[in-house]
């Protein structure tokens, strides 16, 4: 019987709350009060007393709440939630 190599769990670099505000266009205000509140469903490691942000958790964050039509620039917006 053969074995299955084993699968390497994805690698996805953690950027702290400045950089994650600044990868997604945010203050970082703007991302601590999402935590807080749960506003949104952004998925956050905590390390001891630091708050890291997995780079493609936020790839998804934007792919999931970005509007279909780039404006001008050609950035895209995040959906609002009412």
């Amino acid at each position: 019987m053969q074995q299955k190599p084993e699968q390497e769990p994805s690698f996805s670099p953690l950027l702290s709350r400045k950089e994650a505000a600044n990868y997604l266009g945010l203050s970082e205000q703007t991302l601590a009060i999402w935590k807080c509140t749960k506003r949104y469903e952004l998925p956050f490691v905590k390390i001891g007393r630091l708050i890291k942000y997995r780079k493609a958790d936020l790839d998804q964050f934007i792919s999931k709440n970005a509007s279909p039509s780039p404006d001008i620039d050609g950035r895209l917006f995040l959906r609002p939630s009412f």
